[in-house]
């Protein structure tokens, strides 16, 4: 007969079993783990199922199939983490050199071994999937319009408050960045070597600071 601790643990890992919130972002974060390491096409239900105890009826009372899974990691881990990473920086920062706000995001992009070798979750799947389901492709497209209108719109903030360079075009500018970050990505997850993105970063932030208004200028 149980006492009444092992009563009550019981109770718990039912109620923990019966969430059906729970029950899902373990699944979205299983398999987030799963495509980010293999990819979508490579990555295996039954290896997320196995990772979280959760049987193939809760998954698909969820997630109808693999595909809307796929669209659900989208929609709220890679979205998520490019606003975190760059949105919301930008937006807590509105009073300040957007400038030096840009340089700090870049500067703060993991580049661990592990980092380097995985590769950017957004690019990853852009490349993978954009040619091969549409809904993919357009759920993607979404998370890089929003990546380039919040850059855009800082820009823009900058110019205004003279810190930023007029003859700028914010939009093209906001483009060329997330252009040379995400190609930097590529080189250095090709590479496997954490220098190669150092040297990005490097780079990255010279240009940045050349984008700096005349007046404005700082070391570093």
């Amino acid at each position: 007969m149980l006492n009444a601790h092992d009563r009550k643990k019981k109770k718990r890992k039912k109620r923990r079993l019966r969430d059906p919130q729970r029950t899902r972002n373990r699944l979205l974060q299983a398999a987030f783990r799963e495509v980010y390491k293999y990819g979508f096409q490579s990555a295996g239900i039954d290896t997320i199922l196995a990772t979280t105890n959760v049987t193939k009826g809760a998954h698909y009372h969820h997630f109808e199939s693999k595909e809307a899974l796929g669209y659900a990691i989208i929609e709220e881990f890679i979205a998520k983490l490019t606003c975190d990473r760059w949105m919301l920086p930008l937006q807590r920062n509105k009073d300040k050199d957007p400038i030096d706000t840009l340089i700090g995001i870049v500067r703060a992009i993991p580049h661990r071994p592990r980092d380097v070798k995985s590769g950017c979750p957004l690019v990853n799947l852009a490349q993978e999937m954009s040619r091969l389901d549409e809904q993919f492709r357009k759920r993607l497209e979404r998370i890089f319009h929003a990546w380039q209108e919040g850059i855009a719109i800082a820009l823009e903030r900058g110019q205004s408050q003279g810190t930023v360079r007029r003859d700028l075009l914010p939009k093209e500018t906001a483009s060329f960045l997330i252009a040379m970050v995400e190609g930097y990505e590529v080189l250095a997850k090709n590479s496997q070597e954490s220098k190669v993105w150092n040297a990005g970063i490097r780079n990255i932030v010279g240009w940045l600071s050349s984008l700096r208004a005349p007046g404005n200028r700082k070391r570093g």
